[in-house]
């Protein structure tokens, strides 16, 4: 369990680790990372279980409402269009081409295939953002890859659902998975809308900067709880509720000095829990047996890769003569950025004990965020020097 004196242990890991990965030039969650692989292989390494239940239940409803809370709707609305091919038609893609490589390559059945491909589909709002905020990207780009790594893990996470539920025996027609997809997906938008709305309403009938903040908490916390409870999409409950309260709150139902406040907050609950997140990760990835299945982990990299590169270029390619035209360099940048992370992670870690291949799936898949988050992490910075998003002299 993730005790008291655990965390703190982290904590401070955490804040040594900020300050040398800032002195250093290094992205932070880099450097959490390897801290962590450090940490594992010590013999005082506290031992705490990196669950699905901890990643979904505490860790993805406050990073994933901090980084909507932050995205303007009226900016958004205009690239709407772009960030929904991503995160749907590329989701797909990314997901079946993976599936097709550790099938015919790695000769993993169709189910398992399957399971694999779309649990590591998403790129993940939990290092990609880390590292495009230490970066100092801003606008278009930073706003593209934020909503786009916010909406592709809905469309993953439900994906997901539907293929374990077929995976383990479930008897599904066409017409029952668009049925299923319609549920979660209304019903998780559904959730966020009525616990935004709660919130703001009581928001809106105090001035009180510390009450405005535990609503906000509440709305994270439960529109993801509530929509899991009902078996709809708890990621875009959260998503939804973010989007709500960091844009209509804005209008009045959250005062000025409460706005301030709940900036300040979830600024820093976003930092503990990248901490705690990343640090997670490379305890764990220090005890996996990467070398019982090294030949399904290359080409599992190999193909998320391809898979990533043919969906944002493919996407990208309908908006060439458009207005919403996405120019080259930001393509660039949107394929090498699709970081994987705490999402698969979780995915993985909640696959049933029973189920063929489980431990394979879990390996592969932290081997797969290792790289992206080690080789990918690390060069992402330069590449954006080389597209001249930032200047060759600004730190991260």
């Amino acid at each position: 369990m993730l005790t008291i004196e655990k965390a703190e242990l982290l904590l401070l890991v955490a804040g040594v680790v900020a300050m040398l990965a800032r002195r250093f030039q290094l992205p932070y969650s880099v450097g959490l990372v390897f801290a962590g692989i450090v940490l594992a292989l010590l013999p005082f390494a506290p031992n705490i279980q990196l669950t699905k239940e901890l990643i979904f239940n505490a860790f993805l409803p406050p990073l994933i409402f901090e980084a909507a809370f932050h995205i303007n709707w009226k900016e958004l609305r205009k690239d709407l269009p772009v960030v929904m091919l991503l995160a749907t038609v590329g989701v797909v893609l990314s997901a079946g081409i993976t599936t097709l490589g550790m099938h015919y390559l790695s000769h993993w059945d169709w189910i398992t295939s399957l399971l694999f491909g779309v649990l590591i589909a998403a790129t993940d709002p939990v290092s990609v953002i880390a590292i495009f905020k230490e970066a100092g990207v801003h606008g278009r780009l930073r706003q593209l890859v934020e909503a786009e790594s916010l909406f592709n893990d809905s469309t993953a996470a439900v994906a997901f659902g539907i293929a374990l539920v077929i995976a383990t025996g479930g008897n599904i027609s066409p017409i029952g998975i668009a049925q299923s997809l319609g549920v979660m997906i209304i019903g998780g938008l559904a959730c966020g809308a009525v616990l935004a709305g709660s919130v703001l309403a009581l928001a809106g009938r105090t001035e009180d900067p510390l009450v405005e903040i535990t609503f906000t908490v509440i709305a994270a916390y439960g529109s993801f709880l509530l929509a899991e409870h009902l078996h709809v999409s708890g990621v875009l409950a959260t998503l939804t509720a973010g989007l709500i309260v960091g844009n209509i709150g804005s209008l009045g139902a959250i005062s000025d000095k409460g706005r301030e406040g709940v900036e300040s907050f979830w600024e820093y609950a976003a930092f503990v829990v990248n901490s705690l997140i990343f640090l997670l990760m490379g305890m764990l990835e220090a005890h996996q047996n990467f070398t019982s299945v090294l030949i399904p982990i290359v080409i599992g990299i190999v193909f998320v890769t391809l898979g990533r590169a043919v969906s944002t270029y493919f996407c990208c390619a309908f908006f060439m003569r458009s207005t919403l035209q996405v120019k080259p360099a930001h393509q660039h940048i949107l394929f090498w950025g699709g970081l994987r992370g705490a999402l698969a992670l979780a995915l993985a870690l909640g696959l049933p004990p029973e189920l063929s291949y489980r431990n394979e799936i879990v390996t592969v898949s932290f081997a797969v965020v290792a790289f992206s988050i080690f080789i990918q992490g690390l060069t992402i910075t330069p590449l954006l020097r080389a597209m001249g998003e930032i200047s060759p002299s600004e730190t991260i």
